[in-house]
């Protein structure tokens, strides 16, 4: 494996890691705050704004100081958030709790451009495999980050202030670890200047990137947010739902050993499609029930499901884009990605009291169900050569 991919992989393991602890925990330490059901999840939904709003600065400074030190920039960030939310939890200060999401919320802006830099890092023909790989950090997270919440909330006498402590540890090794990458400098600015968003909005195969990357994301983070509210009003005990979360996780990540063969083998489209139909399984799977089991299985398949269609999407808009256009592009993406999941995560809760679980479901097969009719017809459309 490329040393620099090597990076980045364990890289993201760390940071996944620590919104993986925070996917599993944040919902039941808001409730021992005496929290209403429907706030629970604002503390994650402040930690994906803070995400959405760092993602565009982060391009900018990415262009001008270099991935590396903005990398450990990031995770510095990270480390500060998870010690004020050790410090919220401690004080049992619910607003301090939503203000820490801000410095996790950067770190995860930052890590989102790990699967970008891992592109630039190998040749144009290996770039779906070093995606998938980088992706693939998340398998540890996938284990540490549920594990952490159940073995290590007890350790102090206030439940959850050690586990914030070993994290921000966790996030000060990303640092150090983000600061042995060796990256070039980006050549984006030899290709000329970048054209203005609306032109290359124009190009239907890069809105469709856009749209299946925002849509897998952001369906798979409305059901799993709303999967912990709902196992509370299925009187489920916070075990189970870490559980629920550590398999979600690892069908999110593990496939990444393969996605990147299957993309080079069969093409994205194919890919992105076979996620669409994943996630629309998983959501038969939680209509069928209530019990853990549809729990657990239900989210598995929105893992596997947002893998293959989120890595679909990365690897068609890499083929999609000018050089000129990258930086931008890349941007654009995930800020488009992040304000789904930010709108995602705001709504679960109320969704969940106003709705109901099965109606969530519902509602989350409509867009998925859009972008397997687009991606049916792009595949059957004739290929074009990317731009250059």
């Amino acid at each position: 494996m490329n040393r620099n991919v090597l990076l980045l992989a364990l890289c993201q393991a760390l940071t996944m890691t620590v919104i993986g602890f925070v996917l599993a925990a944040s919902v039941s330490i808001s409730h021992s705050l005496s929290v209403a059901v429907g706030l629970a999840t604002v503390p994650l939904a402040a930690q994906y704004l803070a995400t959405l709003l760092a993602l565009q600065v982060a391009a900018r400074l990415l262009a001008r100081f270099g991935r590396q030190k903005i990398f450990v920039a990031g995770a510095l960030c990270g480390a500060a958030g998870l010690g004020l939310a050790a410090l919220a939890v401690a004080l049992g200060h619910f607003p301090l709790f939503v203000l820490a999401g801000i410095g996790i919320g950067v770190q995860g802006a930052t890590g989102q451009y790990y699967r970008f830099a891992a592109l630039e890092a190998v040749p144009a023909a290996e770039r779906g495999l070093a995606v998938s790989l980088t992706l693939s950090g998340g398998v540890l997270a996938a284990f540490l980050g549920p594990f952490l919440a159940r073995e290590t909330r007890q350790l102090f006498d206030t439940p959850f202030v050690a586990s914030f402590l070993i994290l921000a540890g966790l996030s000060l090794l990303a640092a150090v670890l983000a600061g042995r990458l060796r990256l070039q400098a980006s050549a984006a600015h030899l290709a000329g200047p970048s054209r203005p968003i609306a032109a290359i909005l124009r190009d239907g195969r890069v809105r469709l990137a856009l749209a299946a990357g925002a849509v897998g994301y952001g369906v798979m983070n409305l059901l799993m947010t709303a999967t912990p509210l709902a196992m509370l009003c299925a009187r489920l005990d916070f075990d189970a739902t870490a559980g629920v979360i550590q398999w979600h996780l690892l069908a999110m990540f593990a496939p990444s050993f393969v996605t990147g063969h299957l993309i080079r083998r069969w093409g994205s489209l194919p890919v992105m499609l076979a996620g669409c139909v994943a996630l629309l399984l998983a959501v038969g799977v939680a209509l069928g029930g209530d019990a853990l089991g549809h729990f657990q299985l239900a989210l598995v398949g929105v893992g596997l499901g947002w893998n293959f269609l989120y890595v679909g999407a990365t690897t068609r808009l890499a083929e999609c884009w000018r050089e000129a256009d990258r930086a931008r592009l890349q941007a654009l993406n995930d800020s488009l990605v992040f304000l789904v999941v930010c709108v995602a995560t705001f709504a679960a809760g109320p969704l969940v009291d106003g709705l109901g679980w099965e109606r969530v479901n519902i509602l989350a097969a409509l867009p998925v169900l859009m972008v397997a009719v687009a991606v049916l017809r792009a595949w059957r459309r004739p290929v074009l050569a990317p731009s250059t």
